[in-house]
């Protein structure tokens, strides 16, 4: 089946490396500051994407926020109640006082979000044109786009898991591998503050009478580097020590900040009993530690179930679709743990994401916006169900 790509009359096919491929739309919202903690900017953005989805007969429901931007629930007509989902997030990394720009080349649009995500978000609404298009109106397919995911969707995390059971499946749309591959597994990812508490002392009068929190601190920090497991795909990493008052005082405090990843359930397992034991364990005498922090997001593990919705996919393409697992995460983990099917990775290819070089494949917009169309063309509950 041939895409049309929402082409203006008159105008030549889009060639398939995309180089006559017009962005201007996408340019348009790549210059719109969406860092999550400016809520305006975010909020700004997300009035642009109502009107482009109400434009295609969306209804929108808005979860305000005070501090970040208002999460947007997209919905359809629902038809079959066999429904699917497409998730993506409205917020970027760099702060507002970064220019936003757009460039093109022959072969790369240039750009804060072309691939992490308003790149991926492009996709998706290139495709429900098409959708809307050929069949008048879009039914059993909602878009969820979140506004604090760069952040670890600390507010839309209980949002998006609840709203997910509501759907047979899901296609988030973070950017796709080199070659296409959406993304069937993710570590999971959980943040973690230990905050040690001893006793000051003079270190020159009074050493024996100080309990050294800088001391425990550095033995935990040690046992703490021995729990990763690089042949099991886990990994702990503390990234943040501080403490103590000074060079001629006992430490009476030390903080650590420390991340963990694990590409299983019972790896997670083995490293929270872990770390809850020395944390329990005193290091050094007279000093107490407090462990805070959870998982973040659950690991996201390939399973039968998508298995066989990338095997139906797949009967739509008319081609094998190239899958891949990565060390990062994404709301992808957050529905994945409700056990409802997901894939990621929906978007364009890019590189160097979360920085002022980000980039996105022209090429690679053409093969997703096609490849997305002909799996909601086929979803779109107005025609049938998958």
């Amino acid at each position: 089946m041939k895409i049309n790509l929402d082409l203006k009359p008159g105008t030549e096919p889009i060639k398939s490396d995309g180089s006559n491929y017009d962005f201007s739309e996408l340019a348009e919202l790549i210059k719109m500051n969406s860092n999550t903690h400016n809520k305006k900017g975010v909020d700004l953005l997300g009035k642009r994407y109502q009107s482009l989805f109400e434009t295609l007969g969306y209804h929108t429901k808005r979860y305000p926020r005070n501090h970040i931007g208002d999460h947007l629930l997209f919905s359809s007509q629902t038809h079959s109640g066999n429904k699917l989902l497409l998730l993506g997030h409205l917020d970027t990394v760099l702060p507002p006082e970064v220019p936003n720009v757009f460039s093109e080349d022959k072969d790369w649009i240039y750009g804060q979000g072309v691939c992490d995500m308003k790149g991926g978000i492009h996709v998706a609404i290139c495709a429900l044109r098409e959708v809307a298009k050929r069949y008048g109106s879009i039914a059993d397919i909602d878009v969820l786009l979140v506004s604090d995911e760069e952040t670890g969707s600390d507010d839309s995390r209980q949002i998006t898991a609840v709203l997910a059971r509501s759907y047979q499946a899901c296609l988030v749309f973070e950017a796709a591998g080199k070659n296409g591959e959406v993304v069937v597994g993710r570590k999971g990812v959980g943040t973690f503050v230990i905050d040690l508490s001893g006793k000051a002392a003079h270190a020159g009068n009074n050493y024996q009478q100080g309990a050294d929190a800088n001391l425990a601190a550095a033995k935990m920090v040690i046992k703490l580097n021995q729990l990763t497991n690089l042949a099991q795909g886990t990994t702990v990493n503390i990234g943040k020590i501080s403490g103590g008052i000074g060079a001629n005082t006992i430490s009476p405090n030390a903080h650590l900040l420390l991340e963990i990843r694990y590409h299983k359930g019972n790896e997670r397992d083995r490293l929270l009993a872990a770390i809850n034991g020395i944390v329990a364990t005193e290091q050094v005498k007279g000093v107490t530690a407090k462990l805070s922090g959870d998982i973040q997001r659950d690991v996201m593990q390939a399973n039968d179930k998508q298995a066989k919705f990338i095997a139906k996919l797949e009967s739509i393409l008319g081609e094998k679709l190239p899958t891949e697992t990565r060390g990062g995460v994404s709301d992808a983990n957050i529905v994945s743990a409700t056990g409802v099917v997901t894939l990621d990775g929906f978007g364009p290819f890019g590189e160097h994401d979360h920085t002022k070089d980000e980039r996105a494949c022209k090429k690679s917009f053409v093969r997703r916006v096609q490849q997305v169309s002909l799996i909601l063309l086929e979803y779109n509950g107005v025609k049938t169900n998958i």
